[in-house]
């Protein structure tokens, strides 16, 4: 799975979100930066040409609908992050969110017991 630039993926979010859109109903979901519909339209075509969505034709439009779930990208995601900024360890992501206060005693210890009731 090719990693997404930042437009890539809000564009991605508003796909999961609509489930399948025209470009120019992706267009009217877009609320800062709001590209050309010409440069939209690319930025969809490459995203299906990595893999990420795919269209039904009508006539000489598109409709565009994603192909990779959010909690597999999600997955992904999180994933590479994990191994690129954290050494590939859990722990220190999570020690991470602690240091930043990001956490807090009351979530990790419902994390706890959620681990506890999964094993």
């Amino acid at each position: 799975m090719q990693k997404l630039t930042n437009k890539e993926e809000e564009i991605m979010k508003i796909l999961w979100k609509l489930d399948k859109a025209f470009v120019k109903e992706v267009q009217a979901e877009i609320r800062e930066d709001k590209p050309h519909y010409n440069t939209l339209s690319t930025i969809i075509r490459n995203l299906e040409e990595k893999g990420y969505v795919a269209h039904n034709a009508f006539g000489n439009t598109h409709q565009y609908y994603p192909i990779i779930k959010k909690e597999a990208y999600r997955k992904r995601f999180v994933s590479t992050a994990v191994e690129d900024y954290f050494n590939n360890s859990y722990k220190n992501i999570v020690s991470f969110f602690a240091d930043e206060k990001k956490i807090s005693v009351a979530e990790l210890k419902e994390i706890i017991e959620q681990i506890e009731k999964n094993n």
